[in-house]
This record gives structure tokens, C-alpha cells and sequence, in this order.
């Protein structure tokens, strides 16, 4: 199965996965069908307030599991995980970015801007093509096609 065919069933999984998420009380966040090894790996990323415990997971996975199974649209055999995306995940959905409005966040670039490709700043606003930011000395607005990786700051 080619790169296309793995996003076209990344496609049609969220379209089953995002009610189903969504109706048990959690936030659909993202899925991910790659090949490891010999096996294919459907990954689905819930989260919700307070972070996901394994037995949310057990939840969601029976449930997805149950109707995956019934539509039968993967023809590979593969294997369903549920699990949270991690607090270090990237931000790429609007849904990501407007939970993180007003936030700090960490911008990592491709091509170095003003002599770094790492900035940090509070989220000020984001359009699906550019994403600003608001540090300690001015405003900055990003491309988005020039941004590598983007999540939310972590203070340890």
C-alpha cells in the first residue's frame, strides 16, 4: 500500500472515528496508519480536561473497534491503538491551535528567520497559513510552510 492509499484510509478513518470520539466524551485529536515491520499500526489520538487514562482508551478502542469491524474498509489487516498524543505533540489541526490561543508555544523552523529556527512566544493567532506569536520582544508572524514543528511550551 502506497502513501496515498495510507492518507486516503487515514481520511476515512477519521470520518468513522471523529463522532465516535466525540460521543463517549473525548476530543478527537488525530490518526495516524503507517506500516511498522510487517504490520500495519492505525493509531487514533483522544485526549480530553484532566488527560486520558488506559482505561479511556480501552473505551474507545472496543467502541471503534465494533464499528471499524462492521464497515470494513481497511483491507489489510492492521492493528487499532488508542492513546493520548503526549503533551509534547505538535499542533496541526485548527481545533490544536485555537485550545492553545493565548498560550506559549514553541516554533521550530525549517530555514533559519533572523538567525535562529527556534523561537518561543505566546499564540496571538493562527489562519491555516500563518501563525503569530507574541515574545518578550515584538510580534512575529510565521508561514506556515516554513515552520517545521509547532507545540505547546513546556516549562519543567
Amino acid at each position: 500500500m502506497g502513501a496515498v492509499m495510507a492518507k486516503n484510509t487515514r481520511v476515512l478513518v477519521e470520518e468513522i472515528a471523529l463522532p465516535v470520539v466525540e460521543a463517549l466524551g473525548f476530543r478527537y485529536v488525530d490518526t495516524e496508519y503507517a506500516k511498522q515491520g510487517q504490520d500495519w499500526l492505525l493509531t487514533v489520538y483522544i485526549d480530553k480536561d484532566g488527560g486520558v487514562l488506559i482505561d479511556d482508551c480501552e473505551t474507545v478502542s472496543r467502541a471503534l473497534e465494533t464499528i471499524l469491524d462492521e464497515k470494513d474498509l481497511i483491507a489489510d489487516s492492521y492493528i487499532l491503538c488508542v492513546s493520548s498524543p503526549g503533551l509534547d505533540r505538535p499542533l496541526k489541526s485548527e481545533r490544536d491551535f485555537a485550545r492553545c490561543m493565548g498560550k506559549k508555544i514553541d516554533i521550530k523552523l525549517y530555514k533559519p528567520f533572523e538567525g535562529r529556527k527556534e523561537y518561543t512566544g505566546v499564540l496571538t493567532a493562527y489562519t491555516p497559513a500563518s501563525v503569530t506569536i507574541e515574545t518578550d520582544e515584538n510580534e512575529i508572524i510565521f508561514d506556515c510552510k516554513e515552520t517545521a514543528k509547532i507545540c505547546l511550551h513546556l516549562d519543567f
